[in-house]
């Protein structure tokens, strides 16, 4: 799962050169949404819903708006510096959750906080307004809007009510129509159907999309959240590293220092996820094990 959502930043990136970023967003969302249809559907998961006002609104939010900041930025911006602020998501999770859910973020958290703000500024770097300051804010963004759309979820979904593949293809569905929407009043270049295109369109859908949703919901329901966490750091990693072999983005010295305390302060909230999340001893594994 790592290794495809890292590298789907570039795979993404590369795509890009051929189609118009609200086009090819759409387009793969569209297709996506089907396939993950269709898996629902081969894994004889319930399809239909009842929780249709959280797919409305987190489709549009934590989908819907994800992708069309993550896709902007993206446009604008380098692979390694967006997917590194894109996963500035956590902590925006904690200040969204202490704003709507009365959660109050403790000890370590607020150092985590502070390390990311820090990393963020050396990132973004304000103070130089001739830099790609436009991507790195939509980058932001789009971590903001993953992070609202997950409080919201934790505040409209009750734990264990949906079945969350059956329910990410009908928000998935929703987040098709602001990108449809997107795609028909910002005009582009026409796709250019070549064999780069082609191969890095049907990574993004298939790999970086279908399966890479199948297999994090797998991750979830074989390990703890904070497992989950502290695996997913490494996600940003290898987007930075297949951005600097393939694209030759080479970050700067300050935005290797952000990345790095951006990174720390992740290591921090995932150290505490799995603690928190850490089960019993439950003994011996039985034979069946």
């Amino acid at each position: 799962m790592c290794l495809l959502w890292g590298y789907n930043w570039v795979a993404m990136k590369v795509a890009l050169r051929h189609a118009g970023v609200f086009d090819f967003t759409a387009l793969r969302i569209a297709l996506a949404t089907v396939l993950l249809f269709a898996v629902a559907a081969a894994m004889k998961r319930p399809v239909k819903t009842h929780a249709w006002k959280a797919a409305i609104v987190i489709g549009t939010v934590q989908t819907g708006g994800f992708l069309l900041c993550s896709m902007w930025a993206l446009s604008l911006g380098g692979a390694a510096r967006t997917s590194v602020l894109v996963f500035t998501m956590p902590f925006w999770v904690l200040i969204f959750a202490w704003l709507i859910l009365g959660e109050r973020m403790r000890g370590l958290q607020w150092l985590a906080v502070t390390l990311a703000f820090g990393g963020l500024m050396l990132i973004v770097a304000p103070w130089d307004m001739h830099g790609t300051v436009a991507s790195s804010l939509a980058a932001v963004a789009a971590g903001a809007m993953w992070a609202l759309g997950t409080v919201l979820s934790k505040k409209m979904i009750a734990k264990n009510s949906v079945d969350l593949v059956g329910f990410s293809a009908w928000q998935m569905l929703v987040a098709t129509v602001p990108l449809a929407i997107a795609s028909w009043l910002v005009p582009s270049q026409p796709m250019d159907w070549n064999a780069e295109y082609i191969a890095y369109f049907i990574y993004a859908t298939v790999f970086g999309t279908v399966i890479g949703w199948f297999l994090w919901f797998y991750v979830l329901n074989h390990v703890t959240a904070g497992v989950a966490t502290l695996n997913a750091l490494a996600i940003p990693v290898i987007a930075v590293v297949s951005a600097w072999l393939q694209l030759g983005e080479r970050p700067t010295g300050i935005e290797l220092m952000g990345m790095l305390l951006i990174g720390v302060a992740l290591a921090i909230l995932g150290a505490i996820a799995f603690r928190q999340n850490r089960p019993a001893d439950p003994g011996p594994p039985s034979a069946a094990e």
